[in-house]
């Protein structure tokens, strides 16, 4: 089951924005967990944090403090809290299983295109 990533959108610089993703739980429990990617164009997809099957959370250091990853009580969605939002979060926000093993790799590779956030001065 491919993501579903509603939520994006544009804020000022200095906001707030939650991302949320549909996931497949199977895939969740499988691969260990999810990552939540950003991208943009031009530029290698980054890594902004992961949420792992037991719930726990890692971040890229430079985001961590400002981004917070969750996931409801049914399991079925997990979010991306950006806070103090700055220009330069301004990419493509998309999830995919976490890279446990080469099936899931190939999963995380090949996700969701994600959802656009924009944030302007």
């Amino acid at each position: 089951v491919q993501p579903v990533e509603p939520g994006g959108g544009s804020v000022q610089a200095g906001g707030s924005l939650k991302v949320s993703c549909q996931i497949d739980t199977y895939l969740f429990r499988g691969c260990g967990g999810y990552d939540w990617y950003r991208q943009v164009p031009g530029k290698e997809r980054e890594l902004v944090g992961s949420i792992s099957s037991d719930g726990t959370t890692t971040f890229e250091p430079s985001l961590k403090g400002r981004f917070t990853i969750s996931q409801d009580n049914s399991g079925n969605t997990i979010y991306l809290e950006m806070n103090n939002l700055k220009i330069e979060d301004t990419a493509q926000y998309a999830c995919a299983p976490h890279a446990l093993n080469d099936y899931c790799s190939g999963l995380n590779k090949n996700w969701g295109q994600g959802t656009q956030v924009t944030v302007s001065s």
